[in-house]
């Protein structure tokens, strides 16, 4: 993810993915969201990946709460709300720009519950939606290896291969996620079971 951001760094409107964009990077409103965008993914990609690590739950309780403010702060604040304004110029047809406006929508909507949950105490509850928002959040990626993977083994345009992997890229990692929640929940419930 680095190496794709870093050359939008020069703030040039004619490179890479922008070249798509030629019709409407003039509008203020698009760039920022896109620039906005991209370079907090970055954040919210390093910062996700830590959260999750129990080593540091145990022994880092304060970076953990520090780093998470910076997750969530960023994703409501920032990335979830400029990608529903590029959802609605993304690229591919009607169906692609919805299914992008759904995935910005529910990763500030599963954010929000996961934050919410850890201002009520409710630990566990906290997890299972930061499972799902993380999720959303390496959906970036998920459409990257589609891509690669559809170029490499197909010969399917890119533009149609883009319009099939949209909403893939984003599903797939929820499902994912809820069988994590759910066999969490499964093993919790026969350890309770076996405490008795």
């Amino acid at each position: 993810m680095f190496r794709i951001i870093v050359p939008y760094t020069s703030g040039e409107t004619d490179i890479d993915f922008l070249l798509t964009k030629q019709h409407i990077i003039g509008w203020t409103t698009y760039r920022w969201s896109f620039y906005l965008h991209i370079f907090s993914s970055l954040w919210v990609l390093a910062s996700g990946l830590t959260q999750f690590s129990k080593r540091l739950l145990r022994n880092g309780a304060v970076i953990h709460r520090w780093v998470g403010r910076v997750y969530v702060g960023i994703v409501l604040l920032i990335s979830a709300p400029a990608a529903c304004v590029m959802s609605v110029y993304a690229n591919g047809n009607e169906w692609t720009k919805a299914s992008f406006l759904i995935l910005s929508i529910l990763w500030w909507v599963v954010t929000y519950l996961a934050y919410r949950a850890i201002l009520r105490g409710d630990i566990l509850s906290h997890k299972w939606w930061m499972y799902r928002s993380f999720a959303l959040t390496l959906s970036a990626i998920t459409l990257r290896i589609l891509q690669f993977g559809f170029a490499m083994w197909t010969d399917i345009e890119p533009e149609r291969a883009y319009e099939i992997i949209a909403t893939p890229s984003w599903v797939v990692n929820l499902l994912v996620a809820e069988m994590l929640i759910y066999f969490q929940k499964r093993k919790n419930r026969y350890n309770a079971f076996e405490s008795l």
